[in-house]
């Protein structure tokens, strides 16, 4: 896996173009207890101060101590985050420094180290091990401690795998951001579209550009 890295120049392009491009890749994890990877199927871009759904919409730049502060970083970097105080949420900081865009990786179709997933999560079903951000973040050991972590190397690294052709991805709405206006309509969530192991299969079945 190490061979392939994906390279600082992939994490470059912004969020819409990691996301897309990240479908097929690996997700790998280095913990004490052993390796667990995963096949990303499932990703969403979140594009940055003028995207309304984005934790750092508004925000102008980078703001020392704020969980947003590593988003302003040059892409390739992992930002972490808890939700309802359980879940952690594992993202990939996409496009130049100071552009503060990351891709949410939503779903992964387990690969290596499943014995060890399916302790840490408690189940022998494949498709409920990462078919989620908080199911593949407790399946992988991914937690705040990673915040901040290059993803080009180390204990937790991303490296080429599959292409996935245009017509087997969806791009659709995004999932629970009906907070945000407008942008809760853009395409921003990409899924391989005949994998079983997404997080759910809300909204594959229409139209969606990612022009729109």
């Amino acid at each position: 896996m190490r061979s392939r890295l994906l390279t600082p120049a992939f994490y470059q392009q912004g969020a819409v173009a990691v996301a897309r491009g990240l479908l097929g890749c690996v997700l790998a994890r280095s913990a004490p207890e052993g390796t667990t990877s995963g096949v990303i199927v499932e990703t969403e871009a979140y594009a940055g101060p003028t995207d309304a759904a984005c934790h750092a919409f508004g925000i102008p730049a980078a703001r020392p101590g704020h969980r947003t502060e590593v988003m302003f970083r040059a892409g390739g970097y992992a930002y972490v985050y808890l939700i309802y105080g359980m879940y952690h949420c594992f993202n990939v900081v996409a496009g130049p420094e100071g552009f503060p865009e990351a891709v949410l990786i939503r779903a992964l179709e387990p690969r290596f180290g499943l014995g060890l997933m399916r302790k840490r999560r408690g189940t022998d079903d494949a498709r409920k091990l990462c078919g989620g951000p908080g199911r593949l973040c407790r399946a992988l050991c991914i937690s705040r401690e990673q915040n901040g972590t290059d993803l080009t190397g180390g204990t937790l690294f991303l490296s080429e795998g599959e292409s996935i052709p245009d017509a087997r991805v969806a791009a659709t709405p995004r999932i629970n951001v009906d907070y945000a206006g407008e942008a809760a309509g853009y395409p921003y969530r990409f899924a391989v579209k005949d994998s079983p192991f997404l997080s759910t299969r809300r909204f594959l079945g229409k139209r969606a550009s990612v022009d729109a």
